[in-house]
């Protein structure tokens, strides 16, 4: 006999509702989606369909591994976390804390345990040494909403169920299901935009799945987002068609706005751009004119040297047609365990470079240095503190996620220490001296503390394991808490005390916030009150109990618990976004500062790039629907098909270079060169290459067998590291230069190879 047992996705950002097929033996043999859940209804893509064999995976490590004269070798979980606490301790006392790096990829976000306890790790640890993916994805959003907003983390999303009118740009969610968006069925929210009578236009240098949907597509030059997006709003102020709707008395520096976009004119930019200055009035002028509307940018506008000033720009204009913060425009969703709502008014604001790193004195952006200074700041000596001899990588495998891999590899490779909290022995994985392996999902518990800030509709979920955890696992909750104690010499202390200690100090908090719905209450009575069967669960009852929806210890009895959240299996449904301003600002003026000082420091840059023009081909990147970065290449219902890598080229180009399809080609840039095989297709425009991340799966001491028989190349090793968007330390992965040269025409034919 089987049963069926509620998930929610951690596959991608779209966190879509599974029912779950588990046989009597506790395996998941099958996924569906959830026709009652709140937010999806019944959608589901590749990847949440191949959740059963995500989970059961045979290449997950089962148990954890400890080097041992040189080896990995089985160990219990008592010896691991010895292990851990002596290699971290040693190095924080020999070198001090910021020698320490710690490393988190992507998959942290899409796990209840990557949001809960990281912040620990670091706080606790003291260290300046935090490198994330998010430097190598969407830190130039978290700076520009910082210095609009005030908060690096209100980002506003696209309204999509009501808006008219969407300019989409550098984004493909009918194959990435939406990033900084989190909307279920991305497809089929566009596909009724349209019906409704509404417009869709993409801006991308790729003819993609998305664009093949718009009503007009423009391939841009890559790289050059920013000068259109400022010559729209140039046209805007030009044609006296900025109207600032509701928002009006939140806004401030429009008029400075309009003095620093001088220049950026449709025509100035229309050679830059490759898009005629007719072509930029007429998106300006249907962007005025649509009763809502909505712009929205990507990877493929923040993963270039201008990311930053880009993701302004798209707020920018957002707030130049009256379409921030007002219904079928760009909204502020309303998490429920967000804080508890501050009064209205001026706050801290957002500051960049609090620290810089060591060798290249890159500033830190929300906490963070460059993911691509990782290397240097290992095998790099100065006279101006130690190197990072330490490395704690959580679900990170930056071997193949940052830019100039073998670097990185070299690097790994001579550290004092390190540990890694992984189900797989990966590129990265491979080097460290400790290897933590979390279980897999379908024995975790699910919450998106994340991604229902970047929600399209506000609702809340949550679901416990669908599966009891086998003997000799572990909690990743219960492996992040003891990694917790032992970097920060409270080694054998119950891992409760983790959980414990953080309600304690919240609720001391909350009780001396006069805002607060329990100010004044004593903080170990309210403890007292909180349910769930662990500590994970208590802390997430308390954030419902304090949140915006929460019932306050009693203050609002209809008010969110744990006990209610679990009584709905599938999910609350919260309501449409609905306009929030001003009291999520942070501001020190407590208004929407249009034109930040930073921001109006990097603009002379952007009018360095109006003459710039690449002299041959540039790379861009892309991504595949079954597959999410490094994670997925393990798992056999996810490769294949269209999810190869392989390197997209124009026709013409071929042509120009001699590249027959499926023919082996050498690409070199400044970091390296790779021999892969060509894709000859007019999806993309004459000038443009395009090769997926994620791929590189080659190195000698892996454990991902089926990811091994068609590797493919790591795309970030043509890159070295060096270019960066100045303002967020985001990497440069969009618009590269890059050679490109056939192989030897004795070369097998890579492509049919492939196939």
């Amino acid at each position: 006999m089987s049963r069926t047992a509620l998930r929610i996705c951690p596959l991608c950002e779209a966190t879509c509702g599974l029912v779950l097929t588990v046989d009597d033996d506790g395996k998941v043999t099958g996924a569906r989606g959830d026709r009652d859940d709140v937010f999806s209804r019944g959608f589901v893509c590749p990847k949440g369909a191949a959740f059963p064999e995500v989970d059961s995976d045979p290449d997950r490590l089962r148990t954890p591994l400890v080097r041992v004269d040189g080896e990995l070798r089985e160990a219990t979980w008592e010896e691991a976390f010895d292990a851990v606490a002596a290699g971290l301790r040693g190095v924080v006392e020999r070198y001090g804390p910021h020698a320490v790096g710690v490393v988190l990829g992507n998959p942290n976000v899409h796990t209840m345990a990557g949001a809960l306890y990281p912040p620990l790790l670091i706080g606790g640890l003291g260290t300046h040494s935090l490198f994330t993916a998010s430097t190598v994805d969407q830190m130039p959003k978290h700076v520009s909403s910082g210095l609009l907003f005030g908060d690096a983390n209100l980002i506003p999303v696209p309204d999509l169920d009501r808006t008219g009118h969407l300019l989409l740009i550098g984004a493909n969610p009918l194959e990435s299901n939406g990033s900084l968006c989190t909307a279920p069925d991305f497809p089929g929210r566009l596909k009724a935009l349209k019906a409704r009578g509404g417009t869709l236009t993409v801006v991308d240098p790729r003819r993609t799945r998305t664009a093949r949907l718009a009503d007009r597509h423009l391939a841009v030059r890559p790289g050059t987002d920013a000068l259109l997006l400022a010559a729209i709003a140039r046209t805007l102020f030009d044609e006296d068609l900025v109207d600032l709707g509701e928002a009006a008395p939140h806004l401030q520096g429009v008029a400075e706005l309009s003095d620093a976009l001088a220049g950026f004119t449709p025509e100035a930019v229309a050679d830059a751009c490759d898009v005629d200055a007719a072509v930029i009035r007429t998106l300006a002028r249907e962007l005025a004119a649509a009763p809502t509307a909505a712009v929205y940018a990507r990877i493929g506008s923040c993963t270039v040297p201008h990311g930053t000033l880009a993701s302004w720009l798209v707020d920018v204009l957002n707030a130049l047609t009256g379409n921030l913060d007002r219904p079928g425009g760009a909204l502020f969703p309303l998490a429920a365990t967000d804080r508890t709502p501050r009064p209205t008014g001026p706050g801290r604001g957002f500051a960049l470079g609090r620290w810089h790193s060591r060798v290249s004195r890159h500033p830190e952006a929300k906490g963070e240095l460059p993911l691509s200074a990782l290397a240097e700041e290992i095998d790099t000596p100065t006279e101006e503190g130690a190197p990072v001899r330490a490395v704690v990588a959580v679900g990170a495998n930056p071997v193949l996620s940052a830019p100039d891999g073998d670097r990185l590899d070299k690097a790994l490779a001579s550290l004092d220490f390190m540990v890694s909290v992984d189900p797989y022995l990966n590129e990265t994985s491979r080097h460290a001296h400790v290897v933590l392996p979390p279980p897999p999902p379908a024995q975790s518990p699910h919450h998106d503390f994340a991604f229902n800030t970047l929600a399209v509709r506000n609702q809340v979920r949550y679901t416990r394991p669908a599966v009891p955890l086998e003997p000799g696992r572990m909690a990743e909750t219960e492996i992040l808490a003891r990694l917790v104690l032992a970097a920060t010499g409270m080694h054998g202390a119950d891992p409760s005390a983790v959980d414990d200690l953080v309600i304690q100090q919240t609720l001391g908090k909350a009780a001396g916030a006069p805002h607060s719905p329990v100010h004044g209450r004593d903080p170990k009575e309210l403890a007292g009150l909180l349910t769930g069967d662990n500590g994970p669960e208590r802390r997430l009852d308390m954030m419902l109990r304090l949140g915006p929806y929460g019932e306050g210890f009693g203050a609002d009895p209809d008010g969110l618990t744990l006990e209610k959240l679990l009584a709905h299996p599938h999910g609350i449904d919260l309501g449409p976004l609905r306009p929030r301003l001003p009291r999520p600002l942070k501001t020190r003026s407590g208004k929407v500062e249009l034109l930040p000082g930073p921001i109006a420091a990097d603009l002379p840059r952007l009018r360095a790039a109006l003459h710039e023009r690449p002299d041959g081909l540039v790379l861009v990147g892309r991504r595949h629907l079954r597959s999410n970065n490094s994670w997925l290449h393990n798992v056999p219902a996810l490769t294949g098909g269209s999810n190869r890598c392989t390197l997209h080229l124009h026709p013409d180009d071929a042509a120009r270079l001699g590249v027959g399809d499926g023919q082996a080609v050498r690409v070199k840039g400044a970091g390296g060169e790779v021999t892969v095989p060509a894709e000859v297709t007019d999806a993309v425009r004459r000038g443009v290459v395009s090769l997926p991340h994620g791929w590189g799966h080659d190195r000698p001491g892996t454990r991902t067998r089926h990811a091994s028989v068609n590797p493919g190349v790591n795309v970030n090793q043509l890159l070295d590291g060096s270019l960066l968007d100045p303002l967020s330390g985001n990497a440069v992965l969009n618009g590269v230069p890059v050679e490109v040269s056939p192989e030897r025409a004795d070369e097998p034919d890579m492509l049919t190879a492939l196939t």
